[in-house]
């Protein structure tokens, strides 16, 4: 199956989950200063992204030398964000990550990883990669563009959570989880697929 640019964006912005991460996010940054949060969230996304980016390029590298295969990836991939979709639609008390408030201004956990920049996400980088290494400019472009949206809804986070409320926000995380079981079942499918091939 041949993704295309604007499905890569999609499927990153499933996996970084932004509107699902902004009750998170509003948690975690009721005891920021006003004036900080915005320089906060900006850090957190910079950091998520050079994280995400730092796979896209050495990724598949980390793979050869671990030995792990495209359908072990796949499958790993699968099964992370399967799990992961479940949380979303099947509300867990600790959210998506099990994350816990923090009274102290957050520093890289859980905003930045695993928030954005999670198992999945990675997973996903380095398979988009693995499966067209010639199109790494479409895979960059793609991570760019699903950071910025990230970015941008995050900002309005506070906003974003008073229009729509929690149950808003619930229904949006539940679409979310839903369209994600679907991609990771069919990354568990395709990786048993090539499993199967190969023996």
């Amino acid at each position: 199956m041949e993704v295309s640019l604007a499905s890569a964006v999609v499927i990153l912005l499933l996996v970084m989950d932004p509107l699902g991460n902004i009750p998170l996010f509003v948690s975690l940054l009721k005891n920021v200063p006003p004036e900080r949060r915005n320089r906060v969230i900006l850090r957190e996304c910079a950091i998520a992204f050079a994280l995400l980016l730092f796979f896209v390029f050495f990724g598949r590298w980390i793979l050869a030398l671990l030995g792990l295969s495209d359908a072990s990836l796949n499958i790993a991939g699968g099964v992370i964000l399967f799990l992961i979709a479940l949380r979303l639609v099947f509300k867990h008390p600790e959210g998506v990550f099990g994350a816990d408030a923090l009274d102290a201004e957050p520093f890289i956990v859980p905003l930045a990883i695993p928030s954005i920049a999670g198992p999945s996400a990675i997973a996903t980088v380095i398979l988009l990669v693995s499966r067209a290494p010639e199109r790494m400019a479409d895979w960059i472009l793609a991570l760019a563009i699903a950071s910025a949206v990230t970015l941008l809804l995050l900002l309005a986070s506070a906003p974003i959570a008073r229009l729509l409320g929690l149950r808003g926000l619930a229904a949006v995380d539940r679409l979310m989880g839903l369209i994600l079981t679907a991609i990771a079942v069919e990354m568990l499918m395709k990786g048993i697929e090539s499993f199967v091939r190969g023996l």
